[in-house]
């Protein structure tokens, strides 16, 4: 599988929100974070390449053609009734995906330490998150659709579930896109990573390759306003320094060999990019 999913020049708009033009790829056995504040697109995107949403123009291709029946989805709340048992949502599921496997399930709720006889509503939310997973999965999907699943969860419980992720994808006809606001997550599991700012893709690319692209510069007021402009994608002046995140690393070092750079965060890319100048 060359592409899990491919979303070409997507656009949908609701009048008070634009997302425009919107393109990206998941190569089979890799990981895809779409990050960006509230309100920036990523639940829009997400809907429209479930099909929850009919975009106004563009196009979304799954799974070279299988579809959305090849798709498992996690949204960011457990979507099951309080008063069901975990194993009454097993049952449930049975009927709903035609490829569902009950005892892969059963192996799933073992692994996650949940027991088929409580109620949904007496577990914890990382014990809901874990059993809409498990569902997940449970119809062997070949494309997992995440949006903030990992989102109020305490650290142990998140770094066992990305643990499933990376799991996942370790053949090339699996792949992930997932939504965060957990940029620190994403840094540990994604191969690829879009970041949409107001409806509009920002940054994409390869993780690592926009790490190592993009720099971090700590320096004095009088040494930043040395720096041409166009090298400088957002900066923050303070009484005991500045902070400027730069664009191209390579061509600032060579410009510039005296001042040093840090390799940024995705939080940085965010930050940097959504707010731009700011004291």
């Amino acid at each position: 599988m060359e592409y899990a999913m491919k979303m070409e020049h997507l656009t949908k708009d609701f009048g008070s929100f634009v997302l425009k033009d919107v393109s990206m790829a998941i190569p089979g056995g890799t990981i895809l974070g779409l990050i960006g504040e509230n309100g920036a697109g990523k639940s829009t995107a997400i809907k429209c390449l479930l099909g929850i949403l009919r975009p106004d123009s563009g196009s979304v291709e799954l799974l070279e053609g299988e579809g959305l029946t090849a798709v498992g989805y996690v949204p960011d709340e457990c979507p099951f009734a309080g008063v069901l048992k975990v194993k009454q949502v097993g049952a449930f599921c049975a009927g709903l995906f035609p490829g569902w496997e009950e005892d892969l399930f059963a192996h799933y709720l073992q692994k996650f330490d949940l027991s088929s006889g409580k109620k949904v509503k007496e577990l914890s939310r990382g014990m809901k998150m874990k059993l809409t997973i498990a569902v997940a999965l449970s119809h062997r999907p070949k494309l997992l659709v995440l949006d903030e699943a990992t989102s109020g969860l305490d650290p142990v419980v998140r770094d066992e579930i990305l643990d499933e992720f990376l799991s996942f994808i370790q053949d090339e006809d699996h792949a992930i896109l997932i939504s965060s606001h957990i940029t620190s997550d994403l840094e540990k599991i994604c191969d690829y990573v879009v970041y949409l700012h107001k409806g509009q893709v920002t940054i994409s690319g390869a993780k690592d390759e926009l790490l190592d692209t993009y720099g971090k510069l700590n320096c004095t007021r009088s040494d930043l306003l040395r720096v041409d402009p166009k090298l400088i994608v957002g900066k923050r002046e303070g009484e005991y320094g500045c902070q400027a995140l730069i664009n191209d690393r390579a061509v600032f070092q060579r410009a510039y060999p005296d001042l040093p750079l840090d390799t940024p965060t995705l939080e940085d890319l965010m930050i940097f990019t959504t707010r731009g100048d700011r004291e």
